[in-house]
């Protein structure tokens, strides 16, 4: 009875954070989104301070303003004050968080031919921002935990079949929830990145010859897309392809409104 007792109050817990967690991306996709945004906005602030006083940083000079340059040309289509900041680090990456902080590394400014490229990325990692992929990943990673907690309960983990039943939902959580709705993600960041990076008067066809040359610095080393987090470069590139019939008009408006960054590598 005590067994039914609690396994009732954790299925009505569930059932609360469902129904009261509907929110809308800015692709129109239902996300399970229920963290508070300030505390969101809170912790992102505080990780890119850490990462300041962690990580060596440029303080001025052609590459700081280059990726200013791009990220302000793209932050005017959305509103609010950025800070951003160029870390000297030769990894190929480039990242935005809650709080409206960007952050470059200077090896993927070398990696780039020009400013449309970065700002496909830049773009991207914003994209993350305004669809609060940040908040549907921690509800996500609240609510699987919660749902683990009910099947302990019901499949008596104390036995050595519980025990198993639990740990290959666990392995299943991973593989069959978390990381597609990462992929997921990274797949919807590239769709609103591309009409960002156009409505700011970037050439969205450079999306792909960005993601191209990832691919060739990638060198073949990505693991299979079932168990990464990102999708292949080769998916990532088709579906970029396709939505150019989406970016390109927007970037000929663009272009006629006078939007035309020059932001000089």
């Amino acid at each position: 009875m005590r067994l039914i007792s609690n396994l009732s109050r954790w299925v009505v817990w569930l059932c609360i954070l469902l129904l009261s967690a509907c929110a809308t991306s800015p692709t129109g996709r239902t996300q399970l989104a229920f963290m508070p945004d300030e505390e969101l906005d809170s912790m992102g602030l505080q990780a890119f301070e850490n990462l300041k006083k962690e990580k060596p940083i440029e303080q001025g000079g052609k590459n700081v303003q280059f990726v200013k340059c791009i990220a302000q040309a793209i932050t005017r289509e959305v509103g609010g004050e950025w800070e951003v900041v160029v870390f000297e680090d030769a990894s190929l990456n480039a990242f935005a968080l809650p709080g409206r902080k960007i952050g470059v590394h200077t090896g993927l400014i070398d990696l780039v031919d020009n400013q449309d490229q970065l700002a496909a990325v830049i773009g991207h990692e914003i994209g993350h921002v305004l669809a609060r992929h940040s908040n549907e990943r921690m509800s996500q990673q609240v609510s699987t935990k919660l749902g683990l907690s009910i099947v302990q309960a019901v499949a008596a983990p104390t036995t050595p079949l519980g025990q198993a039943a639990v740990s290959a939902l666990g392995v299943g959580a991973q593989y069959g929830v978390i990381m597609p709705f990462s992929r997921l993600h990274e797949s919807e960041a590239d769709m609103i990145g591309i009409d960002l990076m156009a409505k700011a008067g970037f050439n969205p066809l450079e999306s792909i010859n960005l993601w191209k040359k990832m691919s060739h610095a990638s060198q073949g080393n990505q693991p299979p897309e079932f168990l990464s987090t990102h999708p292949s470069h080769d998916t990532r590139i088709e579906d970029l392809q396709v939505r150019l019939a989406t970016a390109q008009p927007l970037y000929q408006q663009a272009m006629a409104a006078g939007k035309k960054p020059k932001c000089v590598k």
